[in-house]
């Protein structure tokens, strides 16, 4: 096991949890990886040299009510209070254009009591007004990021409205120019935006997305948000797959805490073998599922179907290895139990992967009009959340439907579904309980 970038920073380990048997022919192997940091820096530790810019909405919707705009002027307030000294941080106004608020001269400041103190004193002068073009709170973020010589660039992003100042073809290259420079947290507060547009943004930059309903909430997030990000040790961490000739990768997407589609952002690292990128890391695990299709072998052959191991590379400068690596293998047998077995962690995650897919597609059908199609996906997704102990989701679901019977999935649809907790479902469909190893 390797230590990574400095002493006290955490330790990778990898474990793979699979059922290796394949019948006579068989091709799929699956296999769900688990990534563990342990022994990084907590919040008010040393951590990594880090780079945050804190994008706030102030277009002319965040003064309906004023209060929205009070509170989030208090939550950016408290998000700087909870930088470590010497973060280097800025806070950007974002509206159909993207303004410097603090420091100022496209740069950023370094967090000490006196710049602390001065932010939120700029902060005092925010007002709503305007537009909204979240691509260009996103490229000014970048720039002002670009200039930091840290490890960690993240970007903490809150609007209250939609998209409406420029297209979505605008947005996503931006989201394309951005992905890999920085990460990226979401927010959306009350419920006059839109949930693709934020889970977009978070996706994209390997964030987190969530709803605040109530603005007044919104200091207890962001909070939590930057306690995180003060957290991360270590930048950049891919998972690098190599595969031998002859076998194909169907698929490769992070499961646990959120379902998060990777397969096709890899990058090409050699011979037979790809990068997956997964953002920062600190304290922390993550599950991702593997999924390799091999030739097909005679009954008694084995073979090496994939291995696993992670890497650290920031842009211009020399790739790491972080010492932690799995193998995933294949072995043909005519033992019908040992190879119709499905793994525990495999069949778990597939069924929270289909559960993520069936509340997309049964909130969109809902709002198309198909009542049927919504009654039969969101019944679905009520059986899924039941057989897989994912407790919170159940929750949520009930608001959206009747339940009849959560083990046949037989729901009515609500007459009238509060719009809180309609997106609330919808942004947080894709997040996972994991399953006990």
């Amino acid at each position: 096991m390797a230590n990574f970038a400095k002493p006290g920073g955490p330790r990778f380990s990898v474990d793979v949890y699979q059922n290796e048997y394949l019948p006579e022919g068989g091709r799929e192997v699956n296999a769900i990886v688990t990534v563990t940091a342990k022994g990084g820096g907590a919040p008010a530790g040393p951590g990594a040299p880090a780079a945050v810019v804190l994008m706030v909405d102030c277009s002319g919707s965040m003064d309906h009510p004023p209060t929205k705009m009070r509170n989030a002027r208090d939550a950016t307030a408290a998000a700087v209070d909870t930088l470590r000294d010497g973060t280097h941080f800025g806070i950007v106004d974002g509206t159909h254009v993207a303004r410097e608020v603090y420091p100022g001269g496209g740069r950023l400041a370094v967090a000490d009591p006196t710049t602390r103190a001065q932010a939120k004193q700029a902060l005092r002068r925010l007002r709503a007004g305007g537009g909204t073009a979240i691509g260009t709170w996103l490229r000014l973020a970048d720039r002002l990021l670009a200039g930091a010589d840290v490890s960690i660039r993240h970007g903490i992003l809150l609007t209250d409205g939609r998209n409406e100042h420029e297209s979505a073809a605008e947005l996503k290259d931006t989201l394309d120019a951005c992905a890999g420079r920085f990460t990226c947290d979401a927010r959306g507060v009350g419920t006059d935006w839109e949930v693709k547009e934020v889970t977009g943004v978070a996706s994209a930059l390997l964030g987190t997305a969530d709803i605040v309903a109530d603005p007044a909430r919104l200091t207890e997030d962001f909070t939590r948000i930057m306690e995180s990000t003060m957290g991360k040790e270590v930048a950049d961490v891919a998972l690098r797959v190599w595969t031998p000739v002859g076998t194909r990768i169907k698929f490769m997407k992070q499961v646990a805490p959120t379902v998060e589609e990777l397969t096709d952002r890899r990058t090409e690292a050699g011979p037979r073998a790809g990068d997956y990128p997964t953002g920062s890391w600190g304290d922390e695990s993550r599950d991702y599922h593997l999924c390799v299709e091999v030739p097909a072998a005679g009954l008694g052959q084995e073979m090496l179907a994939a291995r696993v191991s992670l890497v650290a590379a920031q842009p211009d400068r020399e790739v790491q290895n972080l010492g932690a690596q799995g193998l995933v293998r294949a072995v043909w047998t005519d033992d019908m139990a040992a190879s119709t077995s499905l793994n525990s962690q495999v069949a778990h995650y597939t069924g929270q992967a289909e559960l993520a897919q069936a509340i997309r597609e049964g909130l969109d059908l809902r709002k198309a009009g198909d009542m049927d199609g919504a009654t039969a996906k969101l019944g679905r997704a009520v059986q899924l959340a039941g057989v897989s102990g994912n407790a919170d989701t159940a929750k949520l679901l009930a608001k959206v439907v009747d339940v009849v019977d959560a083990p046949t999935g037989t729901v009515r649809l609500k007459a009238k579904v509060a719009e809180a907790d309609e997106m609330t479902l919808e942004t947080r469909s894709t997040k996972t309980v994991r399953v006990k190893k």
